[in-house]
């Protein structure tokens, strides 16, 4: 997969699960944004709530970060720039928690397990282990790209 402009209507961006800096979703928040750019997003969404919550922990806006993947750095340039321009400042032992919990995030209140519920129906009814979100989105992006659940 070409990592500087991610065409994801043939391949997944990387999972929620790989960290960048400490950060969850953080590389998968930039494959999409980058396949954005590219007019290759296919059905996945820069920005949607998922990335809302890693905007909000960092203090950053979507549209300025868009605009430094847009020059084409690389992941390294867009961590230091995100480092530079957070308004709140994380501290490693933060995110490192922040970023456990997100790993750990189950649906929590009665549309949110309807709607997990759902996704996991279709996708892997018979699968005992879909447990968080992270593992929803694993699930989906494999069965979606032609993997057998």
């Amino acid at each position: 997969m070409n990592y500087s402009a991610p065409d994801l209507t043939e391949n997944p961006p990387r999972s929620a699960r790989v960290r960048l800096g400490g950060y969850v979703m953080l590389p998968r928040l930039l494959d999409k944004c980058r396949a954005e750019l590219a007019g290759k997003n296919g059905e996945y969404h820069y920005a949607c709530p998922l990335d809302q919550r890693y905007f909000e922990f960092v203090g950053i806006n979507q549209d300025d970060l868009k605009a430094e993947a847009a020059s084409g750095r690389s992941d390294a340039e867009l961590l230091a720039w995100i480092s530079t321009n957070s308004t709140t400042k994380p501290t490693i032992l933060e995110i490192r928690d922040w970023s456990n919990y997100q790993s750990a995030r189950v649906p929590s209140d009665p549309d949110s397990r309807d709607f997990f519920n759902g996704l996991h129906k279709e996708a892997a009814a018979h699968r005992e282990d879909i447990e968080t979100w992270f593992d929803l989105l694993d699930l989906d992006d494999f069965v979606t790209f032609g993997g057998k659940a």
